[in-house]
């Protein structure tokens, strides 16, 4: 079991993929990236991709911002994800990272006359923040809801700022504002509000990144829950006295918030709601609620 990627159309050890320095996206952030879950079911013995087919449906759309032009269908990329996976040989969860970039050895701002390619990645991961329930503050930086929000490169050196800015104050996690002041997400992940048992998510237009997992949540709460989910504005002050709070992300998974700006959240323990959505969550990225089986998309051949 090894990490390999697919770099330049085949399949190589990790560690053999390497980027020349004059490769344009480094320097002007022109790719398009996404993060895809492997989740590992010891009991099937299988790593199911979720939701694979979305993800590279959000890549197509990245890629016609940037006017990249990957000469691969959304099933081809499918399949070299599987293979990719599959090649790896892991049992345990994975995360495999896709990017579609410009690829010319030229520098220069713009995005004309410039080739594009295509590179995925896969390795080992576990949770994505390192606790239970995330310590939140929020943050001094703020994304400005006026740009497109896709998952493209050169975009997320605001998210890097707002970050290391919460881990430095002693946090796990930003929350950030819009140039509005409306909340809007975490550095990598979407937020929830629960209030009188309906959900309360930030909408496309405050500038938030309409997340799959976000998508999921909000699917299954409706279905197993009978919950509905309002999209509207979300101001700041509200957060300090919801009943409960979380964050969705593929790599975060679903994972509640105890404080924000030190001020506990539900008596800082998970709330009935979260739990309740953790665990079918949790079901359903295994592929152990066959409701939602064609969202699991398995590696391994049996």
């Amino acid at each position: 079991m090894s990490s390999y990627a697919f770099f330049k159309k085949q399949y190589m050890p990790l560690a053999e993929a390497n980027i020349n320095v004059m490769t344009n996206f480094i320097h002007y952030g022109t790719g398009v990236f996404e993060g895809i879950r492997g989740n590992w079911n010891k009991e099937h013995k299988q790593v199911y991709l979720f939701r694979l087919k979305e993800h590279y449906e959000r890549l197509f759309k990245g890629c016609q911002i940037l006017n990249i032009d990957l000469h691969h269908s959304i099933d081809d990329l499918c399949q070299i994800t599987v293979d990719l996976v599959n090649k790896s040989g892991f049992t345990e969860d994975v995360y495999v990272r896709p990017v579609a970039y410009k690829s010319s050895e030229a520098l220069g701002v713009r995005l004309h006359n410039l080739e594009a390619d295509f590179m995925a990645f896969v390795f080992p991961w576990g949770p994505y923040l390192d606790t239970d329930r995330a310590r939140c503050i929020v943050s001094s930086w703020r994304f400005p809801n006026e740009i497109p929000r896709q998952k493209l490169t050169g975009l997320y050196v605001t998210n890097a700022l707002a970050k290391t800015e919460a881990v430095n104050a002693g946090f796990d996690e930003a929350i950030m504002l819009n140039s509005n002041g409306y909340v809007t997400e975490g550095s990598g992940e979407n937020l929830f509000l629960v209030k009188e048992g309906k959900l309360i998510t930030p909408p496309a237009s405050d500038g938030i990144l309409v997340g799959i997992t976000r998508d999921t949540v909000m699917k299954i709460a409706k279905n197993e829950l009978g919950i509905d989910t309002v999209e509207r504005h979300v101001d700041r002050i509200e957060l300090y006295s919801v009943d409960e709070i979380f964050m969705t992300g593929t790599a975060a998974h679903l994972t509640p918030i105890s404080e924000i700006d030190r001020r506990k959240i539900a008596g800082g323990e998970i709330g009935p709601i979260t739990h309740k959505l953790q665990k079918l969550y949790a079901d359903v990225i295994l592929n152990k609620n066959l409701k939602y089986s064609s969202w699991c998309t398995p590696v391994y051949k049996k």
